[in-house]
């Protein structure tokens, strides 16, 4: 039986219930709206940092850059496969930068490899550097017309080393007789443990080309360009490295019946004429245009006039005869003169400032002579000896210095893009 206080009772027992309920609707209310307002203002703070980049800037400007340099990748990777570039990675690696604005990057590297690297002064050669073992000639065809054998040269260091000085025959034969004859001297009495090649070509037995790359000189296509054909390899004797880039000559470049640049007067200039004879002069003093003339290519000034270095030379001198690796002065360097006979010389070699390289070129002979390419990768002199009536190839080719950094397959090869001289068997 349900008493008065049961009656009583029962509604706040009944009610209990319903407050907590209110309570807990109140409290999840609170927190829900505690919830909205921190979204509200993270949203808020959100759209303040908002850029036109979106919500994630850094990440967004990153990812438009990298798309947006896809062609400065593409012509990097193109760079860095090109052997036409240089034969090292690095070398080609400097090759793009610079040609894209970063010489400053370029010479910061290289200053720092090469104050690592600095010229070893005093020792000796390497065994074997300077050969001294003549092979033995056959007598010359009667009749056959050359130019007297150069005379041996009196080395710079003191006392010299066997064979040094000496030369020796190189490459095939013409009509019996050396056309090529080789030697190697110490460049000068401090750095006694380098060794620079010389090559003396005799003008009446050989006939001079240029041959011309889509690099350098640019353009084309050329009737005459690498790889050298077959019908070129069945008299090659010898091929040689070109000068600088154009836009480095501070010279012109004709070729084929085509100015490809202007040729600057009182430059030093490598002529070669319709019958193939080649010399070296100034430009506009020494040679000129004639309708004789077949190919020029021009490269700085003389560096060897009248039997002598021009007036002058300083050895730290890195902007008038050439931007150096790392701006240093001792580097590979290469040149080519004519004798007073009518005969080419080709010095090339590592360790060479360009006083050292003016002092050997008139040492060998040379009435005038001029700088070709400098730095390790671009200087190469090849002479090529294949069996009778054989072609020329890579397989028989021999580098006037065993150190050169490329062998004579690049003259052969459809990616070498740049020019060079080859001297055949008239």
């Amino acid at each position: 039986m349900t008493t008065q206080q049961d009656r009583v009772g029962a509604p706040a027992t009944a009610a209990g219930p319903g407050r907590a309920r209110r309570r807990h609707a109140a409290r999840r209310e609170g927190f829900l709206a505690a919830h909205r307002r921190r979204v509200r203002a993270r949203r808020a703070r959100r759209a303040a940092r908002r850029t036109p980049f979106g919500r994630h800037p850094f990440r967004t400007a990153a990812a438009l850059a990298i798309v947006g340099l896809t062609p400065v990748w593409w012509s990097l990777g193109s760079a860095l496969e090109n052997p036409s570039f240089g034969i090292s990675i690095p070398a080609r690696l400097a090759e793009w930068v610079r040609d894209h604005g970063g010489a400053g990057i370029v010479v910061w590297g290289e200053n720092l490899w090469y104050s690592h690297h600095a010229p070893k002064v005093g020792g000796t050669p390497p065994k074997g550097a300077i050969p001294v073992v003549h092979r033995p000639l056959p007598p010359p065809h009667p009749g056959t017309v050359g130019l007297p054998p150069p005379a041996p040269l009196r080395p710079f260091a003191s006392p010299p080393l066997p064979g040094e000085g000496r030369w020796r025959p190189a490459g095939r034969l013409v009509d019996g007789i050396p056309a090529v004859y080789e030697t190697e001297l110490r460049p000068d009495a401090l750095h006694t443990s380098y060794v620079v090649g010389v090559a003396w070509m005799d003008t009446k037995l050989l006939r001079a080309s240029l041959y011309s790359g889509s690099y350098i000189p640019g353009g084309g296509p050329w009737p005459l360009t690498a790889p050298i054909e077959p019908a070129a390899a069945r008299t090659l004797v010898a091929a040689f490295n070109a000068g600088f880039r154009l836009q480095d000559s501070q010279g012109g470049y004709y070729t084929d019946h085509r100015m490809v640049a202007p040729l600057r007067p009182g430059a030093a200039s490598f002529v070669i004429y319709r019958d193939g004879a080649a010399t070296v002069g100034e430009w506009g003093r020494d040679v000129r245009m004639t309708p004789s003339v077949v190919a020029v290519r021009q490269n700085l000034s003389l560096l060897v006039d009248h039997g002598r270095p021009v007036p002058g030379l300083q050895a730290n001198d890195t902007s008038r005869w050439g931007f150096t690796l790392g701006n240093q002065v001792y580097v590979w360097r290469s040149g080519v003169g004519v004798t007073a006979d009518g005969a080419l010389v080709y010095v090339g070699g590592p360790g060479l400032n360009i006083t050292d390289l003016a002092a050997l070129l008139a040492r060998a002979g040379c009435l005038r002579a001029m700088e070709l390419d400098i730095n390790t990768d671009w200087v190469n002199f090849a002479t090529f000896d294949p069996g009778p009536h054989q072609l020329a190839s890579p397989a028989n080719g021999t580098d006037l210095l065993p150190d050169m950094a490329a062998s004579p397959a690049r003259y052969f090869a459809s990616w070498w893009t740049r020019d060079f001289f080859t001297m055949s068997a008239r």
